[in-house]
């Protein structure tokens, strides 16, 4: 209210810290005093000029850690993306994981292997590749996907990506209600990187990809809605999302702790 010099208390709201950064608004909703930007996940590709991509929200109708689970094991492209970034791969090909503090990762290579359509048109070339999936998750709920396809046998493996094409799927969720979530997602390239024709097929395509996966999770909350007792069972390929999951279950219950003792 510019023209009104005082403010009726009532009439004021809460305030949060916020920090902008990799063109995402960070917003802190705890305690002001333990806000700290430096917590906030290196998102850069986002922004940075050696790369070009965009990105939407999508309101997913599920709990935020299912989201999580989708991103962290990828073999499901095999099964549900065929037609774009799927094939037998994926679920073929071994992988490693590691974890930190704050952190999961999953590594898959695939290597001297026929690229499926969609990378196929990025790569834009005959002939076999070797094809990469580095899946970083980072608490609090932030996962970072580093993919690509190079020529085979022109190094990607051991670092020189300098016969292929890279790209950054960044993708990070805010749960909404127990059930539901706000999924933030952009894809970043470093090829082709001033062509918006390009930018925007591919953001069509990714948001084809990414509706599928939205398909998917809402009916497996639909599913677990609908049967509460039932158990789950976790597989190998499964050992990304139970690091993330055990991540963020231990932030919540460092979080919980002191209002156990307060209301004690």
């Amino acid at each position: 209210m510019p023209s009104q010099e005082t403010i009726n208390p009532a009439a004021r709201v809460r305030s949060f810290p916020v920090v902008e950064r990799h063109r995402f608004i960070w917003v802190w909703p705890g305690d002001p005093a333990l806000a700290d930007p430096a917590l906030v996940p290196d998102l850069h590709w986002n922004d940075d000029p050696a790369w070009a991509g965009d990105g939407s929200l999508i309101h997913a109708k599920c709990d935020y850690r299912l989201i999580v689970d989708n991103l962290m094991d990828l073999t499901h492209e095999t099964f549900i993306h065929a037609d774009s970034i799927g094939d037998d791969h994926v679920a073929e090909a071994p992988f490693d994981v590691t974890h930190g503090e704050r952190t999961a990762t999953v590594t898959r290579w695939m290597i001297d292997i026929e690229p499926p359509p969609f990378w196929r048109a990025q790569y834009g070339k005959p002939g076999r590749v070797d094809r990469w999936q580095i899946i970083r998750f980072e608490a609090p709920c932030t996962v970072a996907i580093d993919v690509g396809v190079a020529a085979t046998g022109t190094g990607a493996p051991e670092g020189d990506r300098s016969q292929g094409v890279t790209m950054v799927v960044i993708n990070t969720i805010t749960p909404a209600t127990d059930k539901t979530c706000h999924y933030f997602w952009a894809n970043a390239r470093d090829y082709r990187r001033h062509e918006q024709l390009v930018t925007t097929q591919i953001k069509q395509g990714v948001t084809r990809i990414f509706a599928q996966d939205e398909a998917i999770v809402e009916a497996q909350q639909r599913a677990m809605d609908e049967n509460p007792d039932h158990v789950f069972y976790n597989l190998n390929i499964d050992a990304g999302s139970m690091w993330a999951r055990r991540v963020i279950e231990r932030m919540v219950a460092a979080e919980q702790a002191p209002q156990r003792v307060a209301a004690e």
